[in-house]
């Protein structure tokens, strides 16, 4: 139980940003149009690739952090801390202004054409325009856990959540501002989510972190990379593959396919906030426990979080499965055949959730444990190359049916390599 609580703010957190991420395509499909909804989904892998680095930091720099207070030392941990808030401030800035670049190049390369690539320039250069706030906002959601401040991490994303639902609401659905209005919520929402713990943490607190002078070490920049590579392999890919997808779709389906599609990667975000939360919470955890060469409590934790998440795996597929068409019905209830295809979509995509867990919290569990190869490699495996394979092959033998399978083919044999890399590293990390 104490570890289910100490891990619940965390797992609310990641639920929290989900949902409110889904706001925006379910007021601009239900309040602009199809159109409008399918633009935000085909540009949106490029905005969540360009925030990877955010995901990168906070995770890999939070395992670093964890270690150096595990140890003792905390001035150093509060420096690491610090260069790492301070690159990501900086690297944000610099990918702003290539992103509004290219953003017409990409979105046409992307297919989007006439009104679309109007939404997708509209909606991207807004929220381009704000990229740093929400690489802060991913970054600060791993710092507040290390920091032992994870409730008040959920209080200001449920705060940013909250400012994205209202906001929505008023420019969408009552101004009539389309795709303009949803990214002006949004970012305000991520400004909420990414600036005020820079303020907090800039100032005298009570939790274990605070900005100081910082130590640009290349060493330990360096190990924050590898170690937040597959958080950045994870997101990166999830953006490549999610173009693969529209492709894919708009050959086989047209706009309704890509909206389709969009309507299950916004629910989907949902159901695995859970895993991600639940591996974001607790991996401060096993990497202030390794840190100490407490090898019982590592062997605990591995054992518990597999049964938990085996748990969850199963509660979350039978729901799925049930709110199938109501959740359908929320973002597509005028559009009777895009209905069809969405609810069958959702059914078939969500039995990927009895596997998904161990994969995301294998990455995460290796990422604590600082070893950077092993926990790229399941993200690599699993969010990129075994989907490219699945999403290639799978329609060639069930058409559209098998590109909603093609996540449960990957997972499944993403997991072959999880549970590979866990047994045959239980003795270099002593949780055997």
């Amino acid at each position: 139980m104490r570890l289910i609580k100490f891990v619940f703010p965390s797992v609310m957190m990641m639920l929290f940003t989900s949902i409110y991420g889904v706001i925006d395509g379910l007021f601009v499909s239900n309040f602009a149009g199809k159109t409008p909804f399918a633009a935000i989904n085909l540009i949106m892998p490029l905005l969540m690739g360009l925030g990877t680095i955010g995901f990168m930091i906070g995770t890999g720099g939070s395992a670093i952090v964890s270690k150096t207070l595990g140890k003792g030392d905390r001035n150093k941990a509060n420096r690491y801390f610090s260069a790492l808030v301070w690159s990501t401030i900086i690297i944000g800035l610099l990918l702003t202004i290539p992103g509004l670049i290219w953003l017409r190049p990409i979105a046409a390369a992307l297919g989007a054409e006439e009104q679309m690539m109007n939404d997708c320039i509209i909606y991207g250069s807004i929220l381009l325009s704000f990229q740093t706030a929400f690489m802060l906002q991913n970054v600060f959601q791993s710092f507040f856990i290390t920091a032992e401040k994870p409730t008040l991490g959920l209080g200001i994303t449920v705060t940013a959540g909250c400012t994205n639902i209202v906001l929505d609401a008023l420019f969408v659905a009552v101004f009539h501002w389309g795709t303009a209005g949803a990214a002006a919520a949004t970012v305000i929402s991520q400004c909420v989510g990414g600036i005020l713990p820079l303020f907090y943490f800039a100032r005298k607190n009570d939790s274990l972190l605070q900005i100081v002078k910082p130590a640009f070490e290349l060493n330990m920049l360096i190990k924050v990379c590898t170690n937040g590579s597959s958080e950045l392999m994870t997101n990166l890919s999830l953006s490549l593959v999610n173009i693969l997808y529209n492709f894919q779709l708009i050959k086989m389906a047209g706009e309704n396919g890509i909206a389709a599609y969009g309507v299950i990667m916004y629910v989907n975000f949902i159901f695995l906030a859970v895993f991600i939360g639940y591996s974001i919470g607790i991996a401060p955890v096993i990497g202030f426990h390794y840190g100490e060469e407490n090898h019982n409590e590592l062997k605990n934790l591995l054992r518990k979080s597999m049964v938990l998440i085996g748990a969850a795996g199963i509660f979350l597929t039978c729901f799925a499965e049930l709110l199938a068409k109501p959740l359908s019905l929320i973002f597509v209830s005028y559009d009777k055949t895009l209905l069809i295809m969405t609810c069958r979509g959702f059914q078939i995509y969500s039995i990927s959730f009895l596997i998904t867990g161990f994969n995301i919290f294998g990455s995460a569990f290796f990422t604590a444990l600082n070893n950077g190869f092993v926990s790229a490699a399941i993200s690599f495996l699993r969010t990129l190359l075994f989907q490219v394979i699945c999403i290639l092959f799978l329609p060639v033998l069930w058409g559209i049916d098998g590109i909603w399978l093609a996540i449960t083919f990957a997972e499944i044999s993403a997991a072959a390599v999880t549970f590979f890399f866990l047994v045959n590293k239980r003795k270099v990390y002593s949780y055997n």
